[in-house]
């Protein structure tokens, strides 16, 4: 005996493609598939079948079923709207649009549906033509305290091994830590538009100034542009290419400009999570010092989830010109971190990262290899003030263990900003 076709599965006599929550659409489901031996053929049951079978992601079962009103009856404007949201649903945009394109075209749906059909059609073409352009920005303004603004070390004196018939030698000025209140202000902009429906063309502006209020020989301040393709595969990968280039400032003048390029390859993962592997060169030209211009080679893998964020690299600073060779160096590097929600508006940040570089030639004051071990940490919380300003509270420390004591340091941030995104 043949049970009745529920209600709400019914073909409706007008309207938007049908849909129905995960939990009716699974009910509706189980009680009609075990009828399609005996009913498969009549176009309201197979309707409401391919129906049930959409909302439940049967795709391939909704697609044949749905074909098979078609068959009977190929004017039936609502079995081919929900043939084209089941192609929709798997993927195959193209196909999609072109089955509401015909559902479109049919003059006996009412005109309401019709506008609802034709604000479809124009996602598939935005979706076909590559998306919408994109644009997004920052604005981060800063300020605190920092107890070794030039990195330097704690010891009032060294010995020299090439001037060590001369005693100790006295540290002071620049070469000794210096803590010291700082502000600093970054902001950036970054930008996307499709060149075709895989492809699309990317940038961004990056600029930072730190200003350290009581002296400026360490000032810092940065600018950094890129440009580049991103592919996009058909399984959802993504290959992208990038041209970067950085100068970095140090009181205001010309410290040191870098030219290259980064190449990346992308594995999307479930749950909104990627796994990168990346590639980069670099020639960084040093303005005032041509001696320590330098080829820097690099590798990575990365990982990113919803909360957390881990990775890998290593590479290599060659230096251009031998009698600069101990500034030279092989380094590796790994890091992690996350941002944790406590509530809806505030959550906790955090992040460690470690590096080691061994240096290539003796030092030709140490008359030693130099071989540097950082370890850099960050905790803070962020707070989320409106829709897209947030106040940033953050402590950060920093360990340099380097076997030439000159470079043997240690330094620690306590620092408040305000975050304003866009």
């Amino acid at each position: 005996m043949s049970v009745s076709i529920p209600a709400a599965a019914q073909a409706p006599a007008a309207g938007a493609p049908a849909g129905q929550s995960q939990g009716d659409a699974e009910q509706t489901y189980q009680s009609l598939k075990p009828q399609e031996p005996a009913r498969a053929g009549e176009p309201a049951f197979d309707y409401a079948l391919g129906v049930a079978a959409a909302d439940t992601g049967r795709f391939g079962e909704a697609l044949i079923t749905l074909q098979r009103v078609l068959a009977i009856e190929p004017k039936n404007a609502l079995a081919r709207a929900e043939l084209a949201r089941a192609y929709a649903l798997m993927g195959d945009v193209d196909t999609a649009r072109a089955e509401f394109d015909t559902v479109v075209g049919d003059p006996s749906v009412p005109d309401p549906v019709r506008q609802r059909f034709t604000r479809l059609i124009r996602g598939f073409d935005r979706q076909i033509a590559g998306g919408t352009d994109e644009l997004s920005g920052f604005v981060d303004v800063e300020g605190g305290w920092d107890s070794n603004i030039n990195a330097a070390t704690d010891e009032t004196s060294i010995i020299l091994p090439v001037f060590a018939f001369l005693g100790p030698a006295a540290l002071n000025g620049a070469a000794v830590e210096r803590g010291e209140p700082f502000a600093q202000i970054q902001g950036g902009v970054s930008a996307s538009t499709a060149l075709g429906r895989q492809t699309r063309l990317f940038g961004s502006v990056l600029g930072s100034w730190r200003d350290n209020l009581e002296s400026s020989f360490v000032d810092q301040g940065s600018l950094v542009g890129s440009a580049g393709v991103a592919h996009t595969l058909g399984n959802r990968d993504v290959v992208s290419i990038a041209a970067q280039a950085q100068e970095f400032l140090l009181d205001g003048n010309g410290y040191r400009t870098s030219l290259g390029a980064i190449a990346r390859y992308t594995m999307r993962m479930t749950g909104n999570s990627a796994l990168s592997f990346s590639g980069e060169y670099f020639r960084q030209n040093y303005d005032s010092n041509p001696l320590a211009d330098a080829n820097r080679y690099g590798v990575s893998i990365a990982y990113s989830g919803r909360e957390i964020y881990a990775g890998i690299g290593a590479g290599r600073e060659q230096t251009v010109r031998a009698p600069f060779d101990h500034l030279g160096n092989t380094f590796i590097s790994a890091q992690a971190g996350g941002e944790f929600a406590v509530t809806d508006k505030l959550s906790v940040i955090g992040g460690v990262g470690i590096e080691y570089r061994d240096h290539d030639g003796a030092d030709p004051f140490f008359l030693a290899e130099r071989k540097d071990t950082r370890i850099d940490a960050s905790l803070g919380i962020r707070v989320l003030l409106t829709e897209h300003v947030s106040l940033r509270p953050r402590v950060t420390y920093s360990r340099n263990e380097s076997n030439l004591a000159l470079y043997d340091y240690n330094r620690w941030t306590a620092s408040a900003g305000l975050r304003f995104e866009f």
